[in-house]
């Protein structure tokens, strides 16, 4: 926990540079495609400037462009989009139209039921699924470059105590690139039901310099090593679908569920793993027992914004609404009261029912 601490403070004094937000939001994308007045308020904290469905049951290359499941902005500015059916798409920061595709697989050349992206800081991709579950890093290209440690207890029953389809769907880097976190999206056999762990892993420099970039990949250089795990309290009905670490080192965190015949409900929360319990030898977490759970705080409820003249092809309690899972910040708007620039996707499962859908919010902290 005081690697943690310290890694915090690190990057609150270290704001400016933070990688994770400097690059030009898909603000041009977006605007004018609801018809609506922009920075509609969803709550104090969040508004919504747009959003798109001109990607909804396109194909690009020979490749469905959909089933999104997790967002990161490249080095480039590019956007990143990772389809859970293995297929992870460059998409233009100003128009979202895709750039290029690469096929994903794991080590044997199977599938992935891929969920979570990060952009490291090399350029590698690191991308989680939750079938084992399992953190890949991948080059460029698609190549698998290496695998990430992961804790027994998490693996899929009976390897471990994870329910199948509620493992790593979040995958996040804090500034500075050093603290790597995955969130499981539902609670391991014994725990609490809605109570969640996060996992997290330290990049350890082969070679002892803490600002080596690394030059093969990334995968010898840049060894990210267990470190701490923090437990998290899930709305009732909810699971952890995305996290996205803050420039102050804090979580934006996207809770969804849904209701046959109601729709979806997706929350967005500011979470503070400061001060949280370090839930490694914690067998059963129950949220007593002195355990201290991650601290968080709701900015708004997708539902309340309003809908700018979405359309839905199923009941949702928003028209808004869909499968939201996808989630990075793109930037930040400029002034003394700026907020981060966040995009979502959703989800469409390629199904007749749903929609690939992006939307632009604004968020105070």
């Amino acid at each position: 926990m005081r690697r943690l601490r310290a890694l915090l403070a690190t990057v609150t004094a270290g704001l400016a540079a933070a990688t994770c937000v400097t690059a030009a939001g898909p603000a041009n994308a977006l605007s004018g495609s609801a018809n609506s007045p922009s920075r509609a308020a969803c709550s104090s904290a969040v508004s919504i400037e747009s959003y798109s469905d001109a990607l909804d049951k396109t194909t690009y290359e020979g490749t469905f462009v959909g089933n999104f499941s997790a967002l990161a902005v490249d080095r480039d500015g590019a956007i990143a989009a990772l389809s859970d059916r293995s297929s992870l798409f460059t998409l233009d920061p100003k128009t979202l139209k895709p750039r290029s595709v690469v096929p994903l697989a794991d080590e044997s050349g199977a599938a992935l039921d891929s969920e979570g992206l990060v952009v490291d800081r090399d350029g590698t991709r690191l991308v989680s699924s939750e079938t084992e579950p399992a953190v890949r890093r991948y080059g460029r290209d698609g190549a698998v470059l290496g695998r990430l440690p992961v804790p027994d207890a998490l693996r899929v029953a009976p390897a471990g105590r994870a329910a199948p389809n509620q493992t790593f769907e979040a995958l996040t880097l804090f500034p500075g690139g050093r603290t790597l976190l995955a969130g499981m999206e539902g609670s391991l056999s014994g725990d609490t039901p809605g109570l969640v762990r996060l996992q997290t892993w330290q990049r350890h420099d082969s070679h002892g310099s803490h600002g080596s970039h690394g030059s093969h990949g990334g995968s010898s250089h840049q060894d990210f090593r267990l470190a701490g795990q923090y437990g998290y309290r899930a709305d009732t009905g909810l699971g952890v679908v995305e996290t996205a670490a803050t420039p102050d080192g804090r979580l934006l965190v996207l809770e969804r569920g849904f209701t046959s015949g109601v729709g979806n409900t997706v929350r967005l929360y500011l979470a503070d793993l400061r001060h949280a319990t370090d839930t490694r030898g914690v067998e059963t977490l129950t949220g007593q027992n002195g355990v201290r759970l991650v601290r968080k705080t709701l900015l708004a409820d997708i539902a309340d914004c309003p809908s700018l003249g979405a359309t839905a092809k199923q009941p949702q309690p928003n028209p808004l609404l869909d499968n939201i899972e996808g989630m990075t910040i793109t930037g930040r708007t400029p002034g003394a009261h700026s907020a981060l620039k966040v995009l979502l996707v959703s989800d469409d499962n390629q199904g007749a029912t749903q929609t690939t859908r992006f939307y632009s919010l604004r968020v105070r902290l």
